[in-house]
């Protein structure tokens, strides 16, 4: 399957402002399910772009504006070459088939910083975690199902996302707070978690939750099988239909556009954007 991805952001000012550096994480990632066709990415004429690798080894484009502008634009144009790829094609490894486990030694060393709850592990009240060993798969596969059934989905494209304890009080939120929240639950079983954040090709005629916008969903270590991909927002596992562009411990790790502007006054502003993915 060939896939085409159009992404174009805009953020338009009252008046002219300074920018600082902005960090574009919008690159999906390859492997053997994904190639790499073409890519051009645009922003400002007269920013200087550098691409390098960050922290979690994502593909950066790190962007400085010499200028004043009212305007601050971005846009990327992929062709992808995709193959299908079975969600649960993988074996647990031995002392990693019920939870709650314990990783090894080495995997522990690795994994510390992505099994630390990066806020209070939540209580969910629709879910509880196995009293006794349970199967590992089962277990993260109920959890990813009862934030999706029983959290509504709201679309918000921008803003900060929801600590856990916000987004279970108000039953609701967006595709990166159910991520947050499936992070800390899984991290609260022992489990070493992260998010990603990147694109879901919806193709059919089916509920499309994220078109025309960037998605999140979270992954997590499980010995024999690597880092497995948790949609919430969809209640399934992650597919060949999710293209990672970026992954990390926190919601601004993984965020698809960082960067600020600077005046001595607040000005106003508007953001726009737009995402299209076809296939052929």
């Amino acid at each position: 399957m060939i896939v085409q991805i159009n992404y174009q952001s805009q953020y338009a000012y009252a008046e002219p402002v300074s920018f600082s550096s902005h960090l574009f994480r919008l690159f999906p990632k390859c492997d053997r399910y994904v190639s790499l066709r073409s890519l051009a990415f645009q922003t400002n004429l007269d920013a200087a772009i550098s691409y390098r690798r960050d922290l979690f080894d994502n593909e950066i484009a790190s962007c400085f504006y010499p200028e004043k502008s009212a305007l601050l634009s971005a846009g990327l144009q992929i062709t992808l070459d995709i193959q299908k790829r079975n969600a649960f094609d993988f074996l647990l490894a031995p002392h990693a088939l019920n939870v709650p486990f314990t990783y090894t030694p080495q995997e522990a060393h690795v994994l510390l910083p992505f099994m630390l709850a990066v806020s209070q592990i939540p209580t969910l009240p629709f879910w509880q975690p196995p009293a006794e060993p349970q199967p590992t798969i089962h277990t993260l596969t109920s959890l990813n199902e009862a934030i999706h059934d029983n959290l509504a989905y709201e679309r918000r494209d921008e803003g900060a996302a929801y600590l856990p304890e916000e987004t279970l009080r108000l039953g609701r939120g967006a595709c990166r707070d159910f991520a947050v929240l499936f992070a800390e639950a899984a991290r609260g079983l022992g489990l070493a978690a992260r998010l990603a954040s990147g694109y879901l090709c919806e193709f059919g005629d089916g509920e499309k939750k994220a078109e025309g916008a960037l998605h999140a969903w979270t992954e997590v270590y499980l010995p024999g099988a690597g880092w497995v991909g948790f949609d919430p927002t969809n209640g399934y596992l992650c597919n060949h239909n999710h293209l990672t562009a970026a992954v990390g411990l926190t919601p601004e790790d993984v965020s698809p556009v960082l960067g600020c502007y600077y005046h001595p006054t607040a000005v106003t502003s508007h953001m726009t954007a737009s995402l299209q993915i076809s296939s052929s």
